[in-house]
C-alpha cells in the first residue's frame, strides 16, 4: 500500500544550506483519503545561513505565518530525527507529494540526508501540478489551481502555515487521485 505524504515547507530562501527551512509539515494519506497521521516542526536556522532578501521581504507581509513558524523552535537534528521515526512508523510505501515538489522535496531531502543520513522516500516524489497537467490534458503553465476543477478542492485554508498547507495539498491530491481512478474505471467498462 502506498502512503501519500503531502508535505509543505517554509523557508527563508530558495536553497538549503545558504538558507534555512523554517518549518515543515506532512500529512500522511491513504489512497482513499484517510488521514493517517500528521507531523510538524519549526526549526532553528542553520549555522552560517542567512535569509534571502527577496524572501524576507515577502515574509514581512506574512505576519501571522511568520509568528507561527518562529515559535517552539527545535534544533534541525532533533526535528529531523523525530520526522524520520514518524516516517518509518507509517504503514506502507512512502510517496512524497508536493506543490511544487521540486521546492519542498529539495529541502526535506537535504535536511533528512544532512541530519539523519537517509531518506525513507528514496527519490519517490509526486508533483500535484504535473499530475493536474496530465489529468486536464493541458500545458504545465495552465495547470494552476485557478484552472483546476472546483470539485478537486476541499474547503481548507491556505495560510502559509506548513500544516494547514500540507493538509490542503493532501486532500487536493486525494481528490484528484479519486477522479483519475474513477475515470479509468469508467473507461475500462466502456471499452
Amino acid at each position: 500500500m502506498e502512503i501519500y505524504v503531502s508535505t509543505d515547507i517554509e523557508s527563508d530562501g530558495p536553497i538549503p544550506g545558504p538558507n534555512s527551512m523554517l518549518s515543515f509539515a506532512s500529512a500522511a494519506y491513504s489512497a482513499t483519503k484517510e488521514l493517517i497521521s500528521t507531523f510538524s516542526a519549526n526549526l532553528e536556522t542553520l549555522p552560517g545561513a542567512s535569509g534571502d532578501p527577496k524572501t524576507m521581504e515577502w515574509w514581512a507581509t506574512q505576519g501571522e505565518a511568520w509568528t507561527a513558524c518562529r515559535s517552539n523552535l527545535e534544533a534541525p537534528e532533533k526535528a529531523m530525527q523525530r520526522y524520520l521515526e514518524w516516517l518509518d512508523a507509517l504503514p506502507g510505501k512512502l510517496v512524497f507529494v508536493g506543490y511544487p515538489v521540486t521546492f519542498d522535496f529539495l529541502f526535506v531531502y537535504w535536511y533528512l540526508i544532512r541530519f539523519t543520513g537517509r531518506s525513507p522516500f528514496s527519490h519517490s516524489g509526486l508533483d500535484i501540478k504535473t499530475y493536474a497537467m496530465a489529468m486536464m490534458k493541458t500545458d504545465y503553465r495552465s495547470s494552476s489551481k485557478k484552472n483546476m476543477p472546483k470539485e478537486w478542492f476541499d474547503d481548507l485554508p491556505h495560510t502559509h502555515v506548513a500544516l494547514d498547507d500540507a493538509l490542503g495539498q493532501g486532500t487536493l491530491f486525494c481528490n484528484m487521485l479519486a477522479a483519475n481512478l474513477s475515470y479509468r474505471a469508467s473507461s475500462a467498462t466502456t471499452d
